[in-house]
């Protein structure tokens, strides 16, 4: 995983020593990694990430140390016997690289273009290429175009059924997640001295933080990706676009680059940067802006369907922005936290869990009240009522953490989940419940169907439920559902070292209610409506409200919003609705709606909502659970079913897809989506987060035996001298074995006569 990517990289860069320039020309310097004594001090070590891409890469996959040389200027290389096991990755030199970004909302569209060559490979040699494209914030891939030695490759959805072979393929992926965030994949046959141009497009959210929307991308490149030459052009391009569909004012905070407004108008601002660079960018991008207004606005974007639009209703979301007025009043919180202690959360993701946790609790206002729930096989509770939120209780309730979050035994939500409800039953503010888990259950249908009961009871304020998932094995489509019934919020990590973050980001982002029970009205005249989530969540100070939805009949001007402030008092807005017609909102919203429809589909186990997802994810090319990702290849200038647009492939029978689709080469990106738990993981207690694994001696013995180009003291101990070895006949074995033992001898003697002496 991503250790075993960074000792690739770094064996990669140790062969890149080999490569000659010339008297002049010096390669880049590579950053030099920490000393081991330090890289193994604790599991976070800053050596697993030394060598992750903090940009789009691509590298050389060199399993055999002898192809590595400059393909332009041969140079007398001593022969290296043997392989590298893992196959070693050398970081290409980059030749140009643009990026365009468009946001709208809270959603911000990413395409980069850029050009590699394959600068270390002799040129009679063919090698693997890996691309690595690394996202922001709740990053989804939308499309990939590779072009190399005259073959074009371009991402394509097809469903899993359109192939008989399908669930074969997804075995045999090309491509897989390095982190939650950074997508890798190969392209085979790539020539030495060839270039690799690269385009590829994601979607990723826009993080708001104290009134202000901040978007962040990885485009932070490593020195030993500049090439090498006295006349190499190195040109880098970003374009911004900023749309946040309202008429408000846009204030510019804060840009990692030189950015040069260029037009602003109707409350849309582009920005431009392009410049020739001694070397290419060492930092993440960065940008964030806030809209001028000191109270709660918002407005509503409505859209006619397209003539492809699988669903033909009328497209439409509204907006509210809580505004910058810091001294807004807040909701009184009453908060249980119900953790999942089971085996499996062993290691960092339970302290990370206890660190975060604390901190939640520190956040409380003496008013506030509390409870914590402990589960695995059984219910641990922190009090049997409600506590206040007093520095005495938040003591006790640290030791209590310390003493009761311990992970061991299996995973019961059930049981925990209605013990929450039982002490909030007779709140009389905001009750939350706030609910961490790595696993998955059985019950989980029966989970939705009591909590659904209980919301819709009305005898009490409903609870809002929040929920968090850690790891892979979890069925993030259940805490989304679970999330949505109970209005609340969900976020996840896939990773240990956001655990903390994320957490106290939800917990924060949830309390902070302004303006709870929110209703729509002026919308009782259209013949029909389809609202996502169907329960409207509150407005917090911490994060802007979307609400999208589907209609049909004549769509009023303005939308009435109601709903109860902090204050007890009701709070009325009138929202003039705006034709987006140069916005492409079904784009904007397809992620938000693919993902409440598929915890719908895993809900009901409705095969007609499953096919609207997957036509939806055709459609917009955002991908679902219910696709596979493939590259198809096709040789320019050749006309194939690859450059057929999807609407076209769409309408074509069944039977003629899976003929085209077989006869295609095809490089499986696989699914991208989260999956829908792993039961028999869970059971098993297996670590839900991707563990660093220990480097055992074998591991040590073939990373040696990958660099030893470099140093001829490696040649004597390194796997190919091993090798060697498993050829000697048994004669010249012996006779071996004597000479040691009789070296071994004469230095035994030398020690004697050193002591007596």
């Amino acid at each position: 995983m991503a250790a075993e990517f960074s000792s690739c990289v770094d064996s990669g860069l140790q062969l890149s020593k080999r490569i000659y320039y010339g008297k002049e020309l010096r390669p880049p310097p590579a950053t030099t990694p920490p000393p081991v004594e330090e890289q193994t001090m604790t599991k976070s070590s800053p050596a697993v990430d030394e060598y992750l891409p903090t940009a789009p890469m691509v590298y050389a996959v060199v399993p055999e140390p002898a192809i590595v040389d400059n393909p332009d200027v041969p140079s007398y290389q001593p022969y290296v016997h043997g392989r590298c096991v893992p196959p070693a990755l050398v970081p290409l030199h980059m030749h140009g690289i643009t990026m365009e970004i468009d946001t709208f909302l809270d959603t911000a569209f990413v395409t980069i273009a850029g050009t590699w060559r394959v600068h270390c490979i002799m040129s009679s040699r063919r090698c693997e290429c890996r691309i690595a494209l690394p996202m922001g914030e709740k990053g989804s891939l939308l499309g990939v175009e590779v072009e190399v030695n005259g073959r074009l490759y371009r991402a394509q959805l097809i469903e899993r059924n359109d192939i008989e072979s399908a669930e074969k393929l997804a075995k045999a992926q090309d491509g897989s997640f390095l982190r939650c965030q950074i997508y890798t994949f190969k392209i085979p046959k790539v020539e030495g001295g060839s270039f690799v141009s690269v385009k590829a497009s994601w979607s990723q959210k826009l993080v708001y933080e104290v009134d202000q929307f901040c978007l962040q991308i990885p485009f932070s490149f490593p020195a030993y990706v500049n090439p090498v030459g006295k006349n190499v052009s190195k040109r880098e391009k970003i374009s911004l676009n900023v749309n946040p569909c309202t008429a408000a004012q846009i204030i510019c905070r804060n840009a990692s680059h030189p950015l040069k407004e260029m037009k602003r108008q109707g409350g849309k601002l582009c920005f431009s940067y392009e410049a020739e660079v001694v070397a290419w960018s060492n930092a993440n991008f960065s940008f964030s802006y806030s809209l001028s207004s000191s109270d709660l606005f918002g407005g509503v974007l409505l859209q006619s369907p397209s003539l492809l639009d699988v669903d033909e209703r009328q497209l439409f979301c509204f907006y509210l922005y809580p505004g910058d007025k810091q001294t807004r009043k807040v909701f009184r919180k009453e908060v249980v936290f119900v953790i999942d202690t089971s085996g499996s959360m062993r290691g960092d993701p339970i302290e990370n869990v206890k660190n975060a946790l604390l901190a939640s609790l520190s956040n409380l206002n003496p008013q506030d009240t509390f409870n914590i729930i402990a589960f695995s096989g059984e219910v641990r509770l922190f009090s049997p009522s409600m506590e206040l939120a007093t520095d005495e209780s938040i003591l006790k309730a640290t030791e209590w953490v310390h003493t009761n979050l311990v992970a061991n035994g299996v995973t019961n939500i059930l049981l925990p989940m209605e013990q929450a409800l039982k002490l909030l039953a007779e709140s009389d503010s905001i009750p939350f419940i706030f609910l961490i888990t790595d696993g998955s259950v059985e019950d989980e249908r029966e989970i939705c169907s009591i909590v659904k009961g209980y919301v819709t009871n009305g005898d009490s304020v409903c609870p809002r439920i929040c929920t968090f998932g850690i790891g892979l094995y979890c069925n993030h489509y259940f805490l989304q559902m679970l999330a949505q019934i109970g209005k609340g919020y969900y976020d996840a990590a896939f990773d240990s070292a956001s655990i903390g973050s994320k957490m106290q980001r939800l917990f924060s982002n949830a309390s902070s209610v302004i303006l709870a029970d929110i209703t729509l009205s002026s919308l009782e005249r259209l013949d029909s409506l389809e609202l996502y989530p169907s329960n409207i969540p509150d407005l917090s100070s911490g994060s802007p409200l979307i609400v999208s939805g589907r209609c049909d009949g004549n769509f009023p001007d303005t939308i009435k919003i109601s709903g109860t402030l902090a204050d007890a008092s009701n709070f009325t807005i009138d929202l003039k609705v705006q034709k987006a017609k140069d916005l492409p909102l079904n784009k904007v919203l397809a992620r938000r709606q693919i993902d409440m429809l598929t915890s719908q589909v895993w809900l009901t186990q409705s095969k007609e909502m499953e096919e609207k997802v997957v036509k939806m994810s055709k459609e917009t090319g955002v991908p679902s659970e219910y696709n596979l990702m493939v590259l198809v290849q096709h040789d320019k200038g050749k006309k194939t079913t690859a450059s057929v647009p999807t609407q076209e492939v769409n309408n074509k029978s069944k039977q003629q897809k899976v003929a085209e689709v077989n006869t295609e080469k095809m490089l499986v990106l696989g699914s991208l989506g989260m999956g829908f738990g792993d039961l028999a993981a869970t059971a098993a207690n297996k670590a839900s987060l991707i563990e660093e694994p220990k480097a055992e001696a074998t591991d040590v013995l073939v990373k040696a035996a990958g660099k030893c180009c470099s140093r001829v003291i490696d040649r004597i101990c390194c796997m190919c001298f091993i090798q060697t070895c498993s050829y000697v006949n048994n004669q010249s074995a012996i006779l071996l074995t004597q000479i040691c033992t009789a070296l071994a001898c004469f230095e035994c003697i030398n020690c004697c006569y050193e002591l007596c002496a």
